[in-house]
């Protein structure tokens, strides 16, 4: 366990340090936009391209991982909206604030956190099986969550719109782009030309440090901005139990599903189920808040979730990774 640790506090520490460095105010609110920027546009898609092109295809294209994992983000989306909505105290939770709340407990912080951590980890395989899960909450759940935030809307086509915007975010979210253009050129067996590959690799390697410094000051700046729709409730209403969700229900849920693939006699990796359930036990995404304040949704309720599973998923995570490994 101890040696888990010694892998994982680095990671979380440095989330840490982008706390700090925005509570006082040494790295400017306004500078944080621009290192999301960089981290999105830039540093992890070189990244994901990095991984994808050095992957088996075989790995990318696991359909009962996908399936696996992908099922169990759709009963978390479900579950949540169903135990959380109309139960909040000092008033109901419309379908906006349950959607981005489901979002938030189904949806791990993969990208930002989980491929650089799970490969120091378990090593370079582990890339393959994280690289699917992100594909299946990009590119499903993620839209899912948005097209339900929708259905408050006075407008009865506000769900379609609502696709059409989540279809054209997915288009232009990089990650997805640059794990299948890895993915071609794992398949066609191409190399870049060197000085390209050179620029790639370090792009690829700032990744990691700069993207959970910015989680940690995306925190921070949410914490600090007040959210324009707060919800009327005292103490910490119904965060604690979602970020529980996120946490140890996800995983477990996961863990079930790929122990009952495999007794049907699925074609499933245990390596990429062990994976997997890591995936899903890694904290919150935090890109979901700037999706949350993009959409009127409670952001302090949405970052206060992100926070707490945050700080509590250095030690759920280790133990999970005692567990299963």
């Amino acid at each position: 366990m101890l040696s888990i640790l010694l892998v994982t506090f680095p990671f979380f520490a440095l989330v840490l340090c982008g706390y700090l460095a925005a509570r006082r105010r040494m790295l400017p609110l306004e500078a944080i936009p621009g290192l999301n920027t960089f981290v999105l546009f830039f540093a992890l898609p070189c990244m994901l391209y990095r991984f994808g092109a050095s992957t088996p295809l075989t790995q990318l294209l696991d359909a009962s991982l996908f399936l696996v994992y992908l099922l169990c983000a759709l009963l978390m989306v479900a579950w949540t909206v169903l135990s959380t909505r109309n139960r909040q105290r000092g008033g109901p939770v419309g379908w906006n604030d349950a959607a981005f709340g489901a979002l938030v407990a189904a949806f791990p912080n993969t990208g930002f956190m989980g491929v650089p951590l799970l490969v120091a980890l378990l090593g370079t395989a582990a890339a393959g099986p994280a690289i699917v899960s992100i594909i299946a909450d990009l590119v499903i759940t993620s839209s899912l969550c948005i097209a339900l935030s929708r259905l408050d809307g006075a407008d009865k086509h506000g769900a379609g719109q609502a696709l059409r915007n989540a279809f054209k975010g997915m288009v232009t979210n990089p990650m997805p782009w640059s794990i299948l253009l890895g993915g071609a050129a794992s398949a066609a067996s191409f190399s870049l030309p060197a000085p390209v590959q050179k620029t790639v690799s370090l792009l690829a390697d700032a990744a990691s440090p700069v993207a959970l410094f910015t989680i940690g000051a995306v925190l921070a700046r949410s914490q600090m901005l007040p959210s324009r729709h707060a919800l009327p409730v005292r103490g910490l209403g119904d965060v604690p139990r979602i970020a529980l969700y996120k946490l140890l229900l996800h995983p477990v849920l996961v863990w079930c599903a790929g122990q009952l693939a495999l007794l049907a006699g699925w074609p499933l990796d245990p390596f990429a189920l062990t994976v997997v359930v890591l995936v899903a036990a890694l904290p919150s995404a935090s890109n979901v808040s700037m999706l949350a304040e993009r959409f009127d949704a409670d952001t302090g309720r949405v970052a206060r979730i992100i926070l707490i599973s945050t700080a509590a998923a250095f030690l759920t995570f280790s133990a999970a990774v005692a567990l299963l490994t």
